[in-house]
């Protein structure tokens, strides 16, 4: 297998707000898709909204089930101000905050927040070494 991620897919409860919060809340860019399914370009990789019954369905599991996922999503930015402007920005677009952004413990800064569907998402500046792509 080679190591990368080419998607990710997040059951959602209500498509319409799923995809207001991340196009219009985050400014993610969306692409042309059908309206049962959302897909925005991550440079590099794909992020999915899909109907919570529908992604059980097919993935042939119940979809009851709530509380901590056991898995975050991270976007790392390049600056503090960076992770403070991007948590206020979803705070603002409708995003719970769980951790406001502070120094951490492995020398970073970061915080958490959970967007409409319960998705924990950490903003993270690593000073220690760039994660992922440089943005285009």
């Amino acid at each position: 297998m080679k190591p990368r991620i080419s998607m990710i897919t997040l059951a959602v409860r209500d498509m319409e707000a799923s995809v207001r919060f991340y196009e219009q809340g985050l400014g993610l860019p969306r692409m042309n898709s059908d309206p049962k399914v959302a897909f925005f370009s991550l440079n590099g990789s794909w992020l999915c909204l899909y109907g919570r019954e529908a992604l059980a369905e097919d993935a042939g599991i119940p979809a009851a089930g709530n509380g901590f996922a056991g898995f975050t999503l991270a976007h790392n930015v390049e600056s503090e101000a960076e992770v403070d402007a991007l948590i206020e920005q979803a705070v603002a677009a409708g995003a719970r905050l769980l951790k406001p952004a502070q120094k951490v413990f492995w020398g970073g800064y970061s915080g958490y927040f959970q967007d409409p569907d319960g998705h924990l998402w950490e903003v993270a500046h690593n000073p220690h070494f760039w994660i992922g792509p440089r943005d285009e």
